[in-house]
């Protein structure tokens, strides 16, 4: 609950694209899983309904993105990207909006990678995609189920395989093959 309370707090308990107070979730900014700071923005039931559901959405209330795309959290600015992105091709105000957003490289890199027909792709830490054969390095220490061993962070695995599973990459790690889970890894 840390978490959400650090996000509370940087939203001032406010939803972070309309700054609606109604109901306020944390939503994980794709392609991240898990809620951290840095990956999530809190949203009210309105946004994240529309978000998730873009056939529903009412462009009307998406010119609250007038504001909340000069937010300062990069989370915050790669949703109204995308927001402004997928409005932009029916809505002559979001495509003026998004001729004069500017995002740094990274964070531009992020929106689009979100932007993906087919997100279903195993993604490093960064978001970076990880195709077969890649060199990774593990970003933290991560115990081997079923033992007692550990993989030290800075590990290279070298030449992984994918998976049925996106979200896990094969290799050999320590002379044991195993899968790994890829958004514990940097592709190097």
């Amino acid at each position: 609950m840390a978490t959400e309370s650090a996000l509370l707090e940087r939203c001032e308990s406010k939803c972070e694209l309309c700054s609606s107070t109604a109901q306020l979730q944390p939503f994980v900014v794709a392609p991240h899983t898990q809620i951290t700071v840095d990956h999530a923005v809190m949203l009210c039931e309105t946004c994240k309904s529309q978000i998730e559901n873009p056939e529903t959405a009412d462009a009307n209330h998406w010119r609250c993105l007038n504001d909340s795309m000069w937010n300062q959290t990069p989370a915050v600015q790669v949703v109204a990207w995308r927001q402004l992105k997928r409005l932009s091709e029916s809505e002559a105000w979001a495509h003026d909006l998004l001729d004069m957003m500017y995002l740094e490289e990274d964070v531009a890199n992020w929106a689009m990678i979100g932007m993906d027909d087919d997100a279903e792709k195993p993604r490093d830490v960064n978001g970076v995609e990880l195709k077969k054969g890649d060199d990774v390095t593990i970003i933290k220490d991560l115990p081997i189920k079923g033992s007692s061993q550990v993989i030290k962070q800075g590990t290279v695995v070298r030449g992984i395989s994918l998976s049925d599973d996106p979200k896990l990459v094969s290799g050999k790690a320590n002379g044991q093959s195993m899968y790994i889970i890829a958004e514990y890894t940097r592709k190097k």
